[in-house]
């Protein structure tokens, strides 16, 4: 099949992009690695010693910085329906976060420790139908909400990407009912004509 015209534009602006350019130089596994760094630079979520979950893990620039941070004494636990190659300090669950089996395998792999950050960086295979991609991010992110109030110790924090649009509203008072505080992040590496957001969420509500 021939690639579109928007799909050569695409890969043209991704080979030319400084973060792609800048994560292959350093070993990260992707641009989004930078994300991650500038947020936690700024908000210091991550601490040496510190279990912390990734969801939507592959192909890994998270986990890698998240492993980096939290140091030989921490902790990550990654989850994706993609694989993934190994990542030392990173145990890795590979299915569909949607089904109840493999939520129980990753709940059992976490046992009764609470993580001080559960991070999702979930995003649904695209169909090009706005409307359908939006609910279908939503949906997960709402997941990913649900897992972090069970599971979160009580002053941790939840960051998840989220795309404005339907339901983005509603998802944010779903957040500010969760948590004490809610912030919005909008990362350098984040590319500046993508609707995605960052929210976080510090220190559940009891």
């Amino acid at each position: 099949m021939a690639r579109t015209r928007t799909s050569k534009a695409w890969m043209q602006e991704h080979v030319n992009d400084p973060y792609v350019q800048q994560a292959k130089k350093e070993g990260w596994r992707s641009r989004a690695a930078f994300k991650l760094m500038e947020i936690d630079d700024k908000d210091k979520l991550i601490h040496p010693g510190d279990v912390v979950v990734d969801l939507g893990a592959a192909p890994g620039g998270w986990s890698q910085v998240a492993a980096r941070r939290v140091g030989d004494r921490g902790r990550v636990l990654a989850l994706d329906v993609l694989e993934m190659q190994g990542i030392g300090g990173v145990d890795f669950i590979q299915g569909d976060f949607r089904e109840d089996e493999v939520l129980q395998r990753f709940e059992a792999l976490l046992g009764e420790r609470q993580p001080r950050l559960v991070m999702s960086d979930m995003a649904p295979n695209m169909s090009g139908v706005s409307l359908v991609d939006q609910a279908r991010g939503m949906y997960l992110a709402e997941l990913a909400l649900e897992f972090a109030k069970a599971h979160l110790r009580p002053d941790g924090a939840f960051l998840v990407k989220v795309f404005q649009g339907t339901d983005y509203d509603n998802f944010v008072k779903s957040m500010r009912d969760s948590f004490a505080s809610v912030a919005t992040r909008k990362p350098k590496a984040s590319r500046d004509r993508s609707a995605e957001l960052y929210l976080l969420g510090r220190n559940l509500r009891s």
